[in-house]
């Protein structure tokens, strides 16, 4: 018996032109041990997906042609593989599809996706707001707790904090994350986001084209303990002063 079709979006080679994204239908992909099979309702994209097509990631993360791209997205449970425990059909949740297990990514009607990288959507949230979620708040997560040391319960000595790019895709979270804990935060953005970036907590905020805000300065003098720099997209931390 055929397997059912879906459509999706995949390349099956490096080079990044958008004339290589090809709209396709293939087999919908059927989960296995531990996965869930997903109706995908929205999708998010990210620098990574960009870097994945050109070829940048190939010597740690090679693509296994042809590829779907994304890996972040937001949607309903339909079937789920042998040995998930914390699903059912009909949840609404959201996933990040790993690029190591080649299971289809979320430029797609259905993805598959791991049970321990799928977590619940509560219904205030939207399947954008979901799918804009995984990669972006995890590496804000990833740099605040790892290697910035901010406990998010508010324990713990006070930090100071510059977060670059604040009002971007891992910037944005990463404010809202610091402001959690005992922290001050500097944040630097462009004009038209400062009131973005106020509202998310930050405490000062600086347009980055303005002198103090290219010199990373603190408009109340503060010394950083930490950096979280997030113009590029993926977040480095420092634990210096500036």
């Amino acid at each position: 018996m055929a397997k059912k079709l879906m459509h999706a979006v995949q390349y099956d080679r490096y080079g990044g032109r958008p004339a290589d994204l090809k709209h396709v239908e293939v087999p919908v992909p059927t989960p296995k041990k531990n996965e869930v099979l997903l109706k995908v309702e929205a999708a998010s994209l990210n620098p990574l997906d960009y870097r994945m097509q050109k070829g940048k990631m190939r010597p740690f993360l090679p693509a296994k042609f042809p590829y779907i791209p994304v890996t972040d997205v937001a949607g309903e449970v339909v079937e789920v593989g042998s040995g998930v425990k914390n699903f059912k059909s009909g949840d609404k949740v959201v996933a990040y599809l790993s690029p190591f297990s080649g299971g289809g990514g979320g430029l797609a009607e259905f993805a598959v996706a791991k049970e321990n990288l799928t977590v619940l959507r509560p219904p205030e949230v939207s399947p954008e707001e979901g799918a804009g979620l995984p990669m972006a708040g995890l590496s804000a997560h990833q740099a605040l707790i790892q290697s910035a040391g901010v406990k998010l319960e508010g324990s713990g000595p006070r930090k100071n904090l510059l977060i670059t790019a604040a009002s971007g895709g891992v910037g944005h979270y990463a404010v809202q994350l610091a402001k959690l804990g005992n922290t001050h935060v500097m944040a630097t953005c462009g004009a038209r986001n400062l009131d973005l970036v106020k509202g998310l907590g930050a405490d000062e905020v600086v347009d980055y084209k303005t002198p103090d805000g290219a010199a990373l300065k603190s408009p109340s003098d503060q010394e950083y303990d930490v950096v979280i720099h997030c113009a590029k997209g993926i977040p480095f931390s420092a634990s210096s002063l500036i």
